[in-house]
């Protein structure tokens, strides 16, 4: 489909006999989308296409939360009864079938490595479960309402948590405790996300704010908001300079040290339930009903991705590549400023901005970036190896600890 547009409806479908409940988008590859209905049914689908590539039955009641493993090749679905199925989607087969929870299960997410996945749940836990030992190998108690978002760190040590009683909380796997409990959001949390290489987390709430946290000092980098809408969807860019916030009818592009918004897009989605980040594209995908809608928005036609803003912020004559690594177009229409600037609330401590640690990748505004182009590749070489050790670590405490 070619367009000029920066944001555009790529198809909508009816997606099962009764309400959409819930849906995901493969972050692999950015080309599969499981949907779940309270028709008890959990649905696979090949963006762009019309028709269901699979129709998975199994679950005895409506169902409230989905995800694909890092691989996309397993499926978990997670119940009103709080009963949760995987299936093997290359044998369309149900293969584990796990319970514990005493209520709906309404978020999950798989561990970036190794068979463990989490889950939460109305009933305030949050799980971790073992696929090979078929069973809950930890619960971690500590809400007090329903566990809303679910998300495993890149190196996959840490778990973060975000509830209904409008905390974010860090949870430690191999030491199996709180590490720690952000309190700042005063409405319930409805996605987090990781920096892909930095130790910072944010959080969107149904407050309307957008929070930035430090992850070595567990601090309060800044607050975005608040908008007019609460925050449903986010997704770090790739390259780590931007957070793309999906608003209740808009997209909306983020920077931090110091809050700022780079864009505002107008685009239809209204009940936005996931978007991912693939090939300088931004996918996002919406329910209504029985009915899902999927939308596109071109990473490069907006700031500060935009040929004509990135030279003019570098202060570079030569063109800067978007996230996709190609050369963007310029054209009269992908210069739209941002109409609504977001509201900047951040620590009023200057002098603790300046002196980050420096385990931090942006340390602060003035940093050589030599610096800190060394510290980004110790990053990566530590979510490289971390794995490794992570692994071992947790196969030994789950045999310790069983429950």
């Amino acid at each position: 489909m070619t367009t000029t547009k920066r944001a555009y409806k790529l198809q909508e479908f009816v997606a099962h006999a009764s309400s959409v409940n819930c849906l995901k988008i493969g972050r692999k590859s950015s080309r599969v989308l499981v949907t779940g209905g309270e028709d008890h049914k959990v649905n696979l689908w090949a963006i762009g296409k019309p028709n269901a590539i699979l129709s998975l039955s199994g679950h005895s009641s409506g169902i409230d939360s989905v995800s694909f493993d890092s691989a996309e090749v397993l499926v978990a679905a997670g119940a009103a009864s709080g009963t949760i199925k995987l299936w093997d989607l290359e044998e369309a087969k149900i293969v584990r079938t796990l319970t514990g929870h005493r209520s709906n299960c309404i978020s999950l997410d798989f561990h970036p490595f190794g068979e463990f996945f989490a889950s939460g749940s109305l009933d305030t836990n949050l799980k971790i479960w073992d696929i090979r030992r078929k069973g809950c190998i930890h619960t971690y108690k500590g809400h007090t309402r329903g566990v809303n978002a679910i998300r495993f760190t890149p190196d996959g040590r840490w778990v973060v948590s975000g509830g209904e009683d409008h905390s974010v909380k860090l949870w430690d796997l191999t030491a199996g405790k709180l590490l720690h409990d952000f309190k700042y959001h005063e409405g319930q949390i409805q996605c987090i996300d990781f920096h892909p290489h930095e130790f910072l987390l944010a959080t969107g709430s149904a407050d309307r704010t957008v929070k930035f946290w430090d992850l070595e000092t567990f601090e309060l980098i800044g607050s975005a908001g608040p908008e007019t809408t609460g925050v449903r969807c986010m997704a770090f860019n790739p390259d780590g300079r931007t957070l793309l916030c999906g608003l209740h009818e808009s997209l909306k592009v983020v920077s931090w040290e110091p809050i700022r918004c780079h864009d505002a897009v107008d685009v239809g989605w209204s009940r936005l339930s996931d978007l991912n980040i693939h090939e300088g594209k931004l996918l996002g995908c919406s329910y209504n009903q029985s009915c899902v809608g999927v939308w596109v928005v071109d990473l490069s036609r907006i700031e500060p991705y935009a040929i004509g803003n990135l030279t003019r912020l570098k202060g570079h004559p030569e063109p800067k590549s978007d996230s996709s690594g190609n050369v963007p177009i310029l054209t009269e229409n992908n210069a739209k400023v941002c109409s609504g600037r977001l509201a900047i609330s951040q620590n009023s401590d200057p002098v603790s901005k300046e002196t980050k640690s420096l385990g931090r990748l942006s340390v602060s505004q003035n940093s050589d970036p030599i610096t800190k182009e060394k510290e980004s590749k110790s990053f990566a070489c530590m979510f490289v190896f971390t794995p490794l050790l992570f692994s071992f670590v947790f196969f030994c405490i789950q045999w310790l600890n069983p429950n």
